[in-house]
């Protein structure tokens, strides 16, 4: 067995142990419904046995050999002796019987009739007749729904197979030592074993289906095999939170902020974990500039974007998210501001750069929304204006992230390529399908836009402990992707420490920059001090 093949089961595995709650469930509905079947729906049966001896005309003597072949040619005739009790003459001679000692209600219950006479073959039905294993012995059961009718059937086979045997072999004869008895208790159903039976055809069943649907589900749901089809780093995970109950076809998002309350801890973690990354990602690019796209609507990419930009704010990042979705326009929403100015005004040139812009909004976070929508979304991305906005939007802060159009529905991202350092896509988990995102990288390789890596939303787990433990590996599992790109072939264990030393590096500086700043006001009010002196002594 292949690695790939381990690892098929071990996914095999965990699906059905993710499911084990379903699987009892439908175990225990099946093995209960087979139970009330049983004991409800199903005739109980009785049954009565009889033995029966076959050996030849020859009697047994002194000789053992002679013995010896006595008992062996009674096994030979044994197979011979059931065919010949199992022929319609025979059963017909037992039917008669039976019409004679039983009414014809408890025998249309049991068997069926025509013309006032047993079928052979509804009685033979109810006959089993078996030899015992290295003997010259017949075992008869009959089995129906009367008691004393199962006993009558054996009673009667014993004493009608004697003369036909003798009239159809004409070799050795059958004998019988007792008579059948009549036993009260019912052998069939048996409810024990048929809820059993029940159950695990349930059990089975469900987890055949799991595997099938599981199987036939080409939605995103695992990260490994996300990065490895289109090799491409995973920047980050997030869990699935806020779901309360929405209306049946309801996919909107509920744009909940990371400083929002009640929000789980584990999400809290892993935008700190996508702020890295993306730190990361964009270390060797002097322009922090980048987008967060989505393959189709209703991802969460426009509440991840906001997500991600308070991140960076409280980082110590001077950040400015820009809503760029022209069409569908969400960020005013997230933060509540204004949306009569914007982008699309600061692209047009009807409003300054500075007032499409809301300052402010959380400490290090500025925000600029769409503004009005305009007819001509596309083109004005694509402008000389856009590409002369974002120059300037670059030097003035620390980070830029732009909220952009899904890619699979307009183009609207693509006309930022040019200006941008690469972009984010949003999947969605257990909702994105593979041809989505194969769509998506089709159009992001032929516009040549730089992918940084995708992030997972809204990843369904019970336990967020279990989902913070995951933290440190993702966020290695990030550098190691990236080490085609030179991010470094292989993780090390300094990796960690050199991003700290990077950022404390980076809060060194703007701490000096502060200082610096100080001392320049301090210095500057020294020398208008010093300068009033002069004045007057000059008086």
């Amino acid at each position: 067995m292949n690695n790939k093949d381990e690892i098929d089961l071990k996914e095999i595995f965990l699906l059905l142990l993710s499911k084990l709650w379903l699987i009892l469930i439908v175990a225990i509905v099946g093995g209960a419904a087979a139970f009330c079947y049983s004991k409800f729906c199903m005739p109980l049966k009785y049954s009565s046995h009889i033995s029966m001896y076959v050996q030849s005309y020859t009697s047994f003597n002194e000789n053992p050999e002679h013995n010896y072949n006595n008992i062996n040619n009674s096994k030979q005739l044994i197979n011979t002796y059931i065919k010949v009790l199992a022929d319609d003459a025979v059963l017909n001679a037992v039917g008669e019987e039976l019409l004679e000692n039983f009414d014809n209600d408890t025998l249309a219950d049991n068997f069926t009739l025509s013309n006032g006479a047993i079928v052979p073959s509804s009685l033979n039905s109810c006959i089993n007749i078996t030899s015992y294993t290295d003997t010259s012995a017949l075992n008869m059961v009959a089995t129906t729904k009367n008691p004393e009718l199962s006993a009558a059937i054996c009673n009667i086979m014993s004493q009608v197979a004697p003369d036909y045997i003798e009239e159809a072999v004409g070799v050795g004869q059958i004998n019988t030592i007792d008579t059948a008895k009549v036993y009260n208790t019912p052998v069939s159903p048996n409810m024990k074993k048929n809820a059993m039976l029940g159950a695990l055809i349930g059990a089975v069943l469900t987890m055949a289906v799991i595997i099938a649907i599981n199987f036939f589900d080409n939605t995103v749901k695992d990260t490994d095999s996300l990065s490895e089809t289109y090799n491409k780093p995973i920047i980050g995970e997030i869990q699935q939170f806020n779901q309360e109950k929405k209306k049946k076809g309801d996919r909107s998002d509920n744009h909940v902020k990371l400083t929002d309350k009640d929000v789980p801890f584990a999400v809290v973690e892993s935008y700190k974990a996508i702020r890295t990354n993306v730190n990361f990602a964009l270390s060797t690019f002097e322009k922090k500039v980048f987008t967060v796209s989505s393959t189709s609507p209703a991802e969460g990419k426009s509440t991840t974007s906001a997500n991600i930009a308070i991140a960076l704010a409280q980082g110590g990042s001077k950040t400015l998210l820009i809503d760029a979705d022209l069409r569908k326009s969400v960020q005013h929403r997230v933060f509540g501001l204004k949306n009569s100015k914007g982008l699309s005004s600061a692209i047009s040139k009807m409003a300054d750069i500075e007032q499409c812009i809301s300052k402010n909004v959380m400490e290090n976070l500025d925000v600029m929304p769409a503004g009005p929508i305009p007819p001509n979304p596309s083109e004005l991305l694509a402008s000389e204006s856009m590409t002369e906005i974002l120059e300037k939007l670059s030097e003035r802060y620390d980070m830029v992230i732009i909220d952009t159009p899904p890619v699979n529905v307009v183009t609207d991202s693509m006309e930022l390529a040019k200006n941008v350092s690469g972009t984010i896509m949003v999947v969605r988990y257990g909702d994105t399908t593979t041809d989505d995102v194969d769509e998506a990288m089709k159009k992001i390789e032929f516009f040549k836009m730089n992918m940084l890596g995708f992030i997972l939303n809204g990843v369904k787990t019970k336990h967020s402990g279990k989902y913070y433990s995951k933290y440190k590996y993702k966020y290695y599992k990030y550098g190691k992707s990236y080490g085609g790109y030179g991010y470094g072939s292989k993780p090390s264990d300094s990796s960690e420490s050199e991003i700290k030393a990077a950022a404390d590096e980076n809060d060194k500086k703007k701490h000096n920059h502060t200082k610096s700043a100080a001392g320049n006001v301090k210095k500057s009010s020294n020398s208008k001090k010093a300068h009033g002196k002069k004045s007057l002594a000059a008086k």
